[in-house]
């Protein structure tokens, strides 16, 4: 028997942190709960007009996207609780950041694994801004790179949150090959 359940669980549903300056050039930090991929070389992030992000990125057309992993869950989770418009959230959480080269937004150093959008569309719908960006540039840290210079989801210990339970999880090892796995059904 199957049970309907009125919390929507999307998994895994990775913990953003988007990066942004305001007009002053004051770094902020939100945790976004709807983000992702939509395209190869783009994301998508989904977000409140109220929030002092979402005017950032009006104003400066950029933003970063931050894997939150789980050496800074507590940081992470923090901001997503407050407004950057209320206090200083990067001072707060001990972060420092570094001037991205291709975009006007910050980089977080404690997160390892940055991507760095221009902002290519921004349209409202269903009471959210939905904000599309163009990945100019990925920085990752070198203690998350396997043997072979690519990024290693092991190593990095990204952060998904789970909507329904509403905790952390990080994702597990490798289970099969990516368009090969199902060739045996060929």
């Amino acid at each position: 028997m199957r049970k309907n359940f009125s919390d929507i669980g999307f998994f895994p549903q990775p913990v953003l942190v988007i990066g942004t300056y305001d007009e002053a050039g004051v770094p902020n930090a939100m945790n976004v709960g709807w983000g992702g991929m939509c395209g190869s070389r783009y994301v998508n992030i989904n977000i409140s007009r109220r929030h002092k992000t979402t005017d950032n990125i009006f104003s400066k057309k950029a933003f970063t996207m931050s894997f939150a992993d789980q050496a800074h869950l507590v940081e992470a989770d923090y901001f997503g609780l407050i407004s950057g418009a209320e206090e200083n959230k990067i001072e707060k959480a001990g972060f420092h950041t570094l001037k991205s080269e291709f975009v006007d937004a910050p980089i977080f150093e404690e997160l390892p694994l940055t991507l760095e959008c221009k902002v290519i569309e921004m349209t409202e719908t269903l009471g959210v801004i939905r904000i599309v960006g163009e990945v100019l540039n990925m920085s990752a840290d070198e203690s998350i790179l396997g043997d072979d210079g690519l990024v290693d989801a092991d190593k990095l210990q990204a952060l998904s949150f789970d909507r329904v339970r509403k905790v952390y999880r990080t994702l597990g090892g490798v289970v099969g090959q990516a368009y090969a796995a199902g060739k045996k059904l060929l």
